[in-house]
């Protein structure tokens, strides 16, 4: 019988990675975890989803003190400043304390961090710099990284040219930002850096922002964004930058051909999508090839076609969400163990933390007509839900779409200021095989943002009562 080192050995400790060592070692298995960077915690807490969050609510902060909602309740603040370094030195406290955190729960869980960048020397060794270590299974986590516009260098040092990573450590607030892609990572931080006082043009490909969201909550969106105060170019393709000095040159057409322009910015932040990290790998020694995207494709049970070798995350197809990767964390740790991990694909919650925040769940209307359903569809607007109105927060509206003969839930799509709280109440309705009736008859705590989403089930049957 062979022996090994370890019985598991995760490379990447992001939400996929770290959370996959932490359940297996729960289970009883000896783990070891890979990582490169010096904190653990992968994009997500280090350069990701975290930094974004803190930039997000400090510069909320700053907009509502600054000419805000703030003057209309009676709170008047005077002489409003920004302190930009002390606001970056809050994001970075917040990075240091969770990173820090799963460094903790790694010592408390006896997870072994071997640190470096891991690489298949056969389907049960990895080298870790100088070093050799064995597993009678390994687990690719290795995330994703930003996607590359084709003749346009990033420059994070520099601060004209950036991608996600550089947009989130700007030490002074950019007069012109051109931020190309209308996605969520574009809008999140397009967001932060306008309402610290940047002029944002926001430049997407397609007709619409946010793709493979519901139709109604693009269009939605682009009204309130524009009214918010961002320019939007879309279906503009961006055909070169130049960067002068201080200056960035950008050239743009339409999407489907015609003249060009130019804007100038003096920050130019890239965000057209993600690509999952799987060069470094040496997967070449296993014998495991990725697919046309880049992708590894696991089976059901994350198991990839080498039987020792599992998959999840970024590097596997689906939305790359850190929610996912927590699942399939907690998963593939549990079938590894021989019990039965399962995640539920089809039920995956996407949030845009912009304000007002964007969220769905399930099915778009399109998908389910596509899918061969008959659908009924219920619309609440936000301006008729008391809580949003008293808060004087009243964009956006729910949106619950059901099958019209079982009156099965099959998606629900969110605008509103707490969208990403309030979407898990239909994701685990969903799970239950909820029907816009069962969702409709449970009572919701008044005055609640929430209650738009009661509203929004009862109108599925044509019966809201404050529309």
């Amino acid at each position: 019988m062979a022996e090994f080192d370890f019985d598991v050995i995760v490379i990447g400790s992001g939400p996929g990675g770290y959370v996959a060592a932490i359940r297996a070692a729960q289970l009883g298995l000896k783990t070891a975890c890979v990582e490169s960077r010096e904190t653990l915690g992968g994009t997500c807490l280090n350069v990701g989803c975290i930094p974004s969050k803190a930039l997000l609510h400090g510069s909320e902060l700053f907009e509502e003190a600054h000419g805000g909602t703030m003057a209309k309740f009676g709170v008047m603040a005077d002489n409003v400043t920004l302190d930009l370094p002390a606001m970056q030195g809050e994001k970075e406290t917040a990075v240091k304390e969770l990173t820090g955190g799963i460094a903790f729960l790694f010592k408390k869980n006896k997870v072994t961090w071997l640190k470096g960048r891991g690489s298949f020397v056969d389907k049960h060794t990895v080298q870790v710099g100088e070093e050799q270590h064995s597993a009678k299974n390994i687990v690719i986590a290795t995330g994703s990284s930003v996607t590359p516009l084709p003749g346009v260098d990033i420059d994070n040092e520099g601060g004209i040219i950036v991608d996600s990573t550089g947009g989130l450590a700007l030490d002074r607030v950019p007069e012109n930002m051109v931020v190309i892609g209308g996605g969520v990572i574009g809008l999140e931080l397009g967001s932060v850096w306008r309402r610290l006082g940047a002029k944002v043009t926001v430049i997407e490909y397609l007709d619409k922002l946010l793709p493979g969201m519901d139709e109604d909550i693009r269009k939605e969106a682009g009204k309130i964004f524009k009214k918010q105060g961002m320019e939007l170019k879309l279906n503009t393709k961006v055909t070169g930058v130049e960067v002068k000095g201080k200056t960035a040159t950008l050239t743009m057409e339409p999407a489907n051909g015609g003249d060009a322009e130019t804007i100038e910015a003096d920050c130019v932040l890239v965000a057209i999508g993600r690509r999952p990290n799987t060069d470094g790998l040496n997967l070449d020694a296993i014998g495991l090839e990725p697919n046309e995207r880049g992708q590894i494709v696991p089976d059901h049970d994350f198991r990839t076609k080498v039987d020792s070798v599992w998959a999840i995350g970024d590097v596997i197809p689906g939305p790359m969400l850190a929610h996912k990767a927590e699942d399939e964390g907690i998963a593939v740790a549990e079938n590894i163990a021989g019990e039965q991990g399962i995640v539920n694909h089809a039920i995956i919650p996407n949030v845009v933390y912009t304000m007002p925040e964007i969220a769905g769940v399930g099915m778009t209307e399109a998908e389910a007509k596509a899918d061969g359903h008959e659908v009924k569809v219920g619309n609440f607007p936000m301006m008729a839900n008391s809580r949003a109105k008293t808060n004087r927060e009243p964009e956006g509206f729910v949106k619950v779409i059901a099958d019209a003969k079982n009156d099965r839930v099959l998606g629900a799509w969110c605008i509103a200021s707490l969208a990403g709280t309030m979407i898990a109440q239909i994701a685990q309705a969903m799970e239950f095989g909820a029907t816009s009736e069962d969702i409709a008859y449970t009572c919701h705590a008044h005055p609640t943002h929430s209650e738009a989403i009661k509203e929004a089930a009862m109108a599925v049957r044509g019966k809201p009562i404050h529309i």
